[in-house]
């Protein structure tokens, strides 16, 4: 398991604060997440925003990635990912997407900012599709 850092735990935090902008009025659970951009102290926030044709739905995780990715990056550090119901796990959607720009990333997770889990990407996905 990696080190819990400082610096994890206010991504953790940024993840945190961005429950409110989460729109989840069809499984009334909101999800937060902080992309770190490695090498850089910059990150990019997204929410899950669901839709009454479900399939059309997209998670807090990919939200972020997406906004990092037109902005010109590529490669991360660590994703902290939060729920308004404790700790979660990233769905496999969001592993595999992920795993496309930064397989070794951090993944952070837990109940709060002093009880944290991280375990990097590639573990939580150990065979990613690749072309």
């Amino acid at each position: 398991m990696a080190e819990i850092t400082e610096r994890y735990r206010d991504l953790f935090i940024q993840a945190k604060q961005m429950l409110k902008n989460a729109y989840a009025p069809y499984s009334g659970f909101p999800v937060g997440a902080a992309l770190l951009v490695k090498g850089e102290d910059k990150v990019f926030t997204g929410v899950n925003v669901e839709n009454a044709s479900y399939g059309a739905a997209i998670c807090a995780e990919r939200t972020a990635c997406t906004a990092a990715v037109a902005a010109g990056y590529r490669e991360f550090e660590a994703v902290a990912v939060v729920s308004g119901r404790g700790a979660v796990p990233m769905c496999g959607i969001c592993r595999q997407f992920l795993s496309e720009f930064s397989p070794e990333m951090d993944v952070i997770t837990g109940e709060d900012e002093d009880h944290l889990e991280v375990r990097k990407l590639c573990e939580l996905l150990p065979e990613s599709f690749k072309l």
